[in-house]
């Protein structure tokens, strides 16, 4: 016998694994990212060295993200010019990371193979608050590895 209510609604087991709620708190990505900060922090003894480490920590994460992209996105082609990959780590992964596109995607004039990636105010170093001794460190490293982890893994040389 089912209730009135359930008739409408299908359970838990009915719903497709493929596409889940992509929201995640602010102020819970914001302890965990910080608390990141802190293990790397105590296990390292430069600001370089903790860079790397945040930079390997992304590169992780950025691996298994592109995984799970393509398997969500329907009609994914794989990319092969270095511009439209960087147009879909401009719009489809930060849409997934950050719920809105970086905010540009330049070409630096110095080098013509150099691009620049730009997020006016990234979400990594918002609340971060940073030890004195290590005055010039920079959280979007993890940012980085992300990136870089999804253009390796998509054979382009960084």
């Amino acid at each position: 016998m089912q209730r009135a209510g359930s008739a409408k609604q299908g359970s838990i087991l009915d719903k497709s694994l493929s596409r889940g709620k992509t929201e995640v708190n602010f102020s819970s990505f914001a302890l965990l990212f910080a608390e990141m900060i802190r293990y790397a922090n105590n296990r390292s003894n430069t600001v370089s060295d903790l860079q790397d480490k945040l930079l390997s920590y992304g590169k992780f994460v950025g691996s298994r993200l592109l995984d799970v992209i393509v398997l969500r996105e329907k009609g994914y082609k794989r990319e092969i010019k270095l511009l439209n990959m960087l147009m879909f780590v401009k719009g489809t992964i930060w849409k997934n990371l950050f719920n809105k596109e970086a905010d540009k995607l330049e070409r630096s004039n110095d080098d013509p193979c150099q691009y620049l990636l730009i997020e006016k105010e990234p979400i990594v170093n918002t609340y971060i608050s940073v030890p004195k001794d290590k005055g010039n460190l920079n959280c979007a490293s993890f940012i980085a590895g992300i990136i870089e982890a999804i253009l390796e893994v998509k054979i382009f040389a960084v």
